[in-house]
């Protein structure tokens, strides 16, 4: 099941006439013949009432990229085919580079590149945040590459690449009703993609959750979070086969109440990457022992661990006097999750 609002479509079911092509019809001589030829290929598109906002092609290569200056040597990689967002502050850029790093996942291929006219100052410095380094040339073209087994110690550049070692692991309860606009490549089978829609917090990699657990105060940037979608009122199978883990993400940052200098400074940290809109945030600023965990969300699982597994397969205490909303973790037990969830276990780095 695709996007609600983020389509994957073939390239004869898209519309070339639209006036969002025109700029890559004047920067690439040929571009229509190109876009006709690939009638049988798919692509990732976002369109609204006023048209395409989005586009996005991949393709897996396995040759020498004897066009570059300097040459590179013959290696799988995912080409970034094509990638153009018209920026309308949505994070829709992100939502795009995280179905690009999380198609080369999928495919266990590490490495991608673009090639990016030096123009597109805003798109190259999106790439850059989340780790493409300039390495060469093409035609006038910055070509940037994304190294997806290189670790410089910085949660963006290295993303989606998780670290464990030398940082604490915890389990992280969600509400269903906000698991799913932060997290929407989580989303259950039994769930529709309705309610999701072109908002920052959906698009974005990043994501701010507020927490008044007591654990939280512990967590560090670089400790790893396992998501956990708790069970809905509404559902009737019990919690032990319908709250379920589905995502690990990585902390940028922790905060808590005192850093923030006011209100206002709170809102702004928050407001595009966090659920909460401005008629939630007042009232859960009042509370002392608030803390921000600001993540990146990196790797979904391909399989959801229902809680009876994570309890009798993965070795994670019952607790029954204790809700999860926060607990930590040890590296067996996540292992055992990763394991379990079929997350390609190259992207977590011991």
């Amino acid at each position: 099941m695709e996007d609600y609002y983020l389509k994957y479509d073939y390239f004869k079911n898209i519309n070339l006439e639209d006036s969002f092509f025109d700029s890559l019809k004047g920067d690439y001589e040929g571009f229509e013949d190109w876009f006709q030829r690939k009638e049988n290929k798919k692509a990732y598109f976002y369109e609204d009432e006023k048209g395409i906002q989005a586009f996005l092609y991949l393709k897996e290569e396995n040759e020498e990229l004897s066009d570059v200056e300097p040459v590179m040597p013959q290696k799988k990689r995912i080409k970034i085919g094509t990638l153009k967002i018209n920026s309308h502050g949505t994070k829709l850029g992100e939502r795009l580079v995280k179905k690009a790093l999380d198609y080369a996942s999928k495919k266990n291929i590490f490495e991608l590149y673009v090639t990016v006219f030096p123009k597109h100052a805003p798109l190259i410095k999106l790439l850059e945040k989340y780790g493409f380094e300039q390495a060469g040339n093409k035609n006038g073209e910055l070509v940037l590459i994304k190294n997806l087994q290189k670790i410089v110690g910085d949660v963006f550049k290295d993303y989606p690449l998780v670290k464990t070692e030398g940082n604490s692991l915890y389990l992280l309860s969600i509400f269903p009703k906000f698991h799913t606009l932060l997290f929407p490549d989580s989303i259950l089978d039994n769930e529709t993609y309705d309610v999701l829609n072109d908002v920052s917090f959906t698009n974005s990699i990043r994501k701010i959750y507020i927490s008044y657990a007591p654990l939280s105060k512990e967590i560090k940037p670089g400790d790893v979070i396992l998501i956990y979608r708790t069970k809905d009122k509404k559902e009737k199978a019990p919690a032990e086969y319908r709250s379920v883990a589905t995502s690990l993400c990585v902390v940028s940052d922790i905060k808590k109440k005192s850093d923030f200098k006011s209100y206002q400074e709170f809102e702004e940290y928050c407001l595009k990457y966090s659920v909460f809109d401005e008629k939630d945030l007042p009232g859960l600023f009042k509370k002392n022992n608030m803390v921000v965990i600001d993540m990146t969300y990196n790797l979904a699982l391909e399989k959801r661990v229902i809680r009876r597994d994570l309890i009798e397969e993965c070795g994670i205490d019952r607790n029954r006097n204790q809700r999860w909303s926060i607990l930590k973790l040890n590296r067996e037990q996540l292992d055992n999750v990763i394991e379990l969830g079929g997350i390609n276990e190259s992207f977590v780095i011991n």
